[in-house]
């Protein structure tokens, strides 16, 4: 009885010890794992989505209203040159965030003459710039064309309400450029004023820049926005 007691003890006793042994293992595993384990990375939330550009069309107060394209059915005005921009094709934005994104299409301006075209002597290049002008006479970004004439063809369009054959006006636009130019934000308003034209003719070439002179035409005028907030209402009285 003592022998098969003493065994049994000393089973026991290895069992145990057996037993600590693989909870000590498993303990040390766990906190390994613990330790190699990385924490998860902490997401952040994604940016709200960009405000969608409004493309609209300006309100526009043209000097001088040059007419309406008869196959365009555009508005062309004649872009003058000036020492101040409220001499200028004036351009209101309306409330906005941020920049905005102004187009438009640049011409320049020729006298179209039958004479001329069967002397042989309608030839004529042309180089135009004009200014874009805060309200306070800040040049803000330049444009300019350059393009030839040679033949009716090369008119981008007639101007409608002239005496000439047809019932179109002799001064019509010629070439196009399109043009894109970045407002700053805090401008409400842009003026369009003529800088110079450069006239290269057969019988020689001269640049006009004197105040009051058309020096280019423009067309198909655009803005791109982001709209601005609501104007602020008036407290209720009580």
């Amino acid at each position: 009885m003592r022998t098969t007691d003493g065994r049994t003890a000393a089973a026991r006793s290895s069992g145990w010890a057996t037993a600590a042994l693989l909870i000590a293992a498993s303990l040390e595993i766990a906190h390994a794992q613990t330790q190699t384990r990385k924490p998860a990375p902490t997401r952040k939330p994604a940016p709200p989505p960009a405000q969608a550009l409004t493309k609209a069309v300006p309100e526009i107060k043209c000097q001088s209203l040059l007419g309406v394209g008869v196959t365009t059915k555009l508005e062309f005005c004649d872009i003058l040159s000036g020492r101040t921009p409220l001499e200028g094709m004036i351009i209101t934005l309306p409330p906005h965030r941020g920049d905005v994104i102004l187009t438009f299409d640049l011409h320049n301006r020729h006298t179209y003459s039958e004479e001329l075209m069967k002397a042989k002597r309608g030839y004529a290049r042309y180089t135009a710039i004009i200014g874009a002008m805060a309200m306070d006479n800040t040049l803000l970004q330049r444009a300019a064309i350059q393009s030839e004439f040679r033949a009716a063809a090369d008119l981008f369009d007639r101007i409608g309400g002239g005496a000439g054959p047809g019932g179109v006006k002799a001064v019509a636009p010629t070439g196009v450029e399109h043009i894109r130019l970045i407002i700053p934000a805090i401008e409400n308003e842009v003026s369009l004023l003529g800088e110079k034209v450069t006239i290269d003719r057969p019988d020689g070439n001269a640049t006009y820049s004197s105040p009051g002179r058309p020096i280019a035409i423009v067309s198909n005028v655009a803005i791109e926005y982001r709209p601005g907030p609501p104007p602020r209402q008036p407290p209720a009285k009580k």
